[in-house]
């Protein structure tokens, strides 16, 4: 596996795993995703993982049949409140075979596609 360096002395910070430090079963999530029609923006898919005290929307670019890249999104730069995200899994629908792991919401999704299209 690559090491990532070392830049202005601080150390990367791994991006791929998640909050709870637990490897996602990308099989199942690409499976609900793509199945679930407002979950892609552009060539990512986006969903919410709820833990017992923090939420994170997650992306994954995915093709080929395999998973490129995934990371923990920074809401907050793409628009999104931690009020959108709480919303989203107050009333949205969660991936059936994934305890914890929800779709976003059509708010969500409409400020992802507002900003993708604008770069």
């Amino acid at each position: 596996m690559v090491k990532a360096k070392q830049v202005c002395g601080v150390d990367p910070v791994p991006r791929y795993i998640m909050s709870d430090q637990s490897a996602p079963n990308y099989e199942l999530i690409i499976e609900e995703l793509h199945n679930q029609g407002n979950s892609q923006v552009g060539s990512s898919y986006f969903y919410i993982k709820k833990g017992d005290d923090w939420c994170s929307l997650c992306r994954i670019v995915y093709g080929g049949g395999k998973v490129f890249f995934h990371e923990v999104v920074d809401h907050d730069k793409h628009g999104i409140s931690e009020d959108d995200i709480d919303h989203a899994i107050m009333h949205g629908t969660a991936l059936t075979k994934l305890p914890d792991h929800y779709f976003i919401s059509p708010h969500i999704e409409m400020k992802l596609h507002t900003l993708i299209s604008y770069k």
